[in-house]
């Protein structure tokens, strides 16, 4: 599995990387984070809606390594300051600088086309983190309760776990979901995402595992009244949104609820956030892809439109039987449609899970009659997922990595 991202890493890496128009300012007050401007007066579709419509991919995000968690480096601040913005500037140069067409085969270089630009262009290019709320940067801690569940969780990432079934592996590993909300943030590749609108709809297209159709109401009332109702759920949820001024408001509830502690593996839920997010190495959240999702789990994003290329995309998620707290991140979309989406055939074929079963069986079998030693979570190499294996260069030198 890790050998399919690295190679379809270095294929999207390379893509050409559009920029937005204009970069809002940065405040003198590094700590502080001033709301989202709407001074800029988007086009209309046919029926009097903002028109979103378009390629968004949050690719730059990726490679230009803004992590999810704001690095301790960063301290309080949500924006980088001048001497840190050159470190990732070099890191961009560099990065381009590797650049190379594809070859004939489709294989080329793992450079980048355009990042630097794209940090000079768009102000979220000085942001510490993706997440803005908590005011240091940090998750929330999980409840009691999210803890233990998270603690029993299995997937394929978890050190020490054998696979025996279905019910081994996360609903990432089986090509089903990367799950909500964490759909929306960006992973190692395929980070498309594309906007369809017609009156009353907003499609919302992810090139990796997931379409989420949004119905679009005359106010926040009628949208919140059109909840389904409580035992129906949905990988992507059930999502209903409605216009203030400039921004679209979504309201997503009915998420697929459960924990993967459970061996049913039609009552496991994807978790909120994992390492199909770009992980920043607690130990607790989001390593491993366990943690629970209850049927309170609800999200609030804001769509505004700041300018011809730039959509801000914030998200409150919220699930009080699982984070002790809310948190709330903000994030800037850049369109690119020459950004070219192609069919994310996972399920199809996907003989990783059956592979892995098989090989742990034999494995097993080879403990018990004594040929090898047990595996642990202290002597398993995918311990390594409770490290970072993203770095920001705008805080300086990768530090080394433990226990490699």
């Amino acid at each position: 599995m890790i050998s399919r991202l690295a190679a379809a890493l270095c294929a999207v890496s390379a893509a050409a990387l559009a920029v937005p128009a204009a970069a809002q300012e940065r405040p003198a007050d590094l700590t502080e984070l001033p709301p989202v401007p709407t001074d800029y007066e988007p086009a209309k579709t046919s029926w009097g809606d903002y028109d979103f419509t378009g390629t968004w991919p949050i690719e730059n995000i990726n490679t230009g390594h803004i992590l999810f968690q704001r690095p301790a480096a960063y301290g309080d601040r949500q924006w980088v300051n001048d001497e840190e913005f050159e470190r990732r500037l070099a890191a961009a140069r560099g990065n381009d600088g590797n650049f190379a067409e594809a070859t004939e085969t489709g294989i080329g270089t793992a450079g980048t086309e355009g990042l630097e630009a794209w940090f000079r262009a768009t102000s979220f290019g000085k942001r510490t983190a993706m997440l803005v709320s908590p005011a240091d940067g940090q998750l929330p801690a999980l409840t009691p309760q999210a803890t233990e569940l998270f603690k029993e969780g299995r997937s394929g990432w978890v050190p020490g776990q054998g696979y025996d079934w279905v019910s081994d592996f996360d609903s990432w590993d089986r090509c089903v979901s990367r799950g909500f909300p964490a759909s929306m943030y960006p992973f190692r590749y395929n980070n498309g995402i594309r906007i369809f609108q017609s009156p009353g709809v907003m499609t919302i297209v992810l090139e990796m595992l997931g379409t989420r159709v949004v119905k679009i109401y005359d106010s926040k009332e009628a949208a919140q009244a059109a909840k389904w109702d409580k035992p129906v759920e949905a990988w992507m949820g059930n999502s209903r949104g409605w216009w203030e001024g400039k921004t679209l408001v979504i309201e997503t509830t009915n998420i697929v609820s459960g924990d993967s502690a459970t061996r049913d593996s039609y009552a496991r839920s994807a978790s909120p956030l994992n390492m199909a997010t770009q992980f920043t190495g607690t130990t607790t959240v989001p390593a491993f892809n366990t943690v629970p999702m209850s049927d309170q789990a609800m999200t609030v994003e804001r769509l505004t439109m700041v300018g011809p290329d730039e959509i801000v995309h914030e998200l409150t998620y919220s699930d009080p039987e699982v984070y002790t707290r809310p948190w709330t991140t903000r994030l800037s979309w850049s369109r690119d449609d020459d950004y070219q989406f192609f069919e994310y055939a996972c399920h199809e074929g996907n003989y990783m899970p059956r592979d892995y079963i098989s090989a742990s069986r034999a494995q097993q079998a080879r403990i018990a009659a004594g040929e090898e030693a047990a595996v642990t979570a202290e002597n398993d190499d995918r311990s390594r997922f409770a490290q970072p294996f993203d770095h920001d260069p705008g805080t300086g030198p990768r530090p080394e990595r433990q226990g490699r």
